[in-house]
């Protein structure tokens, strides 16, 4: 990754948290006992593949649960006063597993163990907000929710694209009705009106949502340059997305963010995107 423009100073100022791995109860919150089974045997097998997207090696079990854990931590350092928000770089990403298997590069759902995780550690999280601005559609993280109307799951992504899910027409389930948003984005969408669907979407979301937690999928693959997408967001449309939460979180729920690293594969462009959304996060 290229050295971050303006890195000294902003680095200067964060405070660094080297987390601990997540419990396999606080995995089991999210994930069903035979997803980790699964996930913990597949290393214990030596396999290398957990399905045709998902390569692993003999650290990835490790890297996993130190992943959901920096996002546990990130919850931990929010709501002690630690911080007044929280970016969580982690790899692997997360929100493609589901409850009951991995998928797409993920193992285990950081956002949705770190939602769970607040939710019942501290007596003032009821509601948690999840906003998942990855280019490819946190399907993960919307079915584990997708019944449970204490957490908003809303989604902004390139469809159709990996993994098919995400349309206008899934809004919830049951008591989770409508506790699910999508805004489906069609490939080459100029970053303007991509912009304006976010703005509207969260502004709407407000009017009927309260969150005491809003957590951020921050996938950057939805960027100009990714490989893996075909959006054209660039750096200056991250930091207005994340001025956008930040104002909402200020409005709400005493500013707490924390924000997980999702998606972002172009290594010449992400450590500059990134630094630009934690620059924001970190701004007065």
């Amino acid at each position: 990754m290229k050295t971050l423009r303006g890195d000294k100073k902003l680095w200067e100022n964060l405070n660094e948290i080297t987390p601990e791995k997540a419990s396999k109860g606080l995995i089991q919150a999210a994930h069903t006992p035979q997803h980790f089974k699964l996930v913990e045997s597949a290393f214990a097998e030596g396999l290398d593949h957990l399905d045709a997207d998902t390569t692993i090696s003999m650290q990835s079990f490790d890297a996993s649960l130190f992943a959901a854990g920096g996002a546990v931590s990130g919850v931990d350092a929010v709501m002690t006063g630690e911080a007044d928000n929280a970016f969580v770089v982690a790899r692997p990403p997360g929100h493609h597993a589901t409850a009951e298997r991995p998928m797409g590069f993920c193992l285990f759902n950081n956002v949705a163990v770190a939602a769970k995780y607040a939710q019942n550690k501290y007596k003032e999280i009821e509601r948690v907000a999840i906003v998942d601005w990855d280019v490819h559609h946190g399907n993960g993280t919307q079915g584990i929710f997708y019944t449970d109307p204490s957490v908003y799951f809303f989604s902004m992504h390139q469809y159709p694209w990996y993994p098919g899910t995400g349309s206008r027409g899934e809004t919830g389930h049951s008591r989770g009705l409508g506790a699910t948003l999508n805004i489906p984005v069609k490939a080459s969408t100029q970053a303007a009106e991509q912009k304006r669907m976010f703005e509207a979407a969260i502004e709407d979301i407000a009017t009927n949502f309260r969150p005491d937690l809003i957590m951020i999928s921050a996938g950057f693959d939805a960027h100009l340059t990714d490989p893996l997408g075909q959006l054209k967001l660039e750096d200056r449309d991250y930091v207005s997305m994340t001025r956008t939460i930040k104002q909402w979180a200020a409005e709400v729920c005493q500013g707490r963010v924390v924000s997980c690293l999702e998606g972002g594969y172009n290594l010449d462009t992400l450590g500059e995107t990134v630094r630009s959304h934690v620059k924001e996060l970190a701004s007065n």
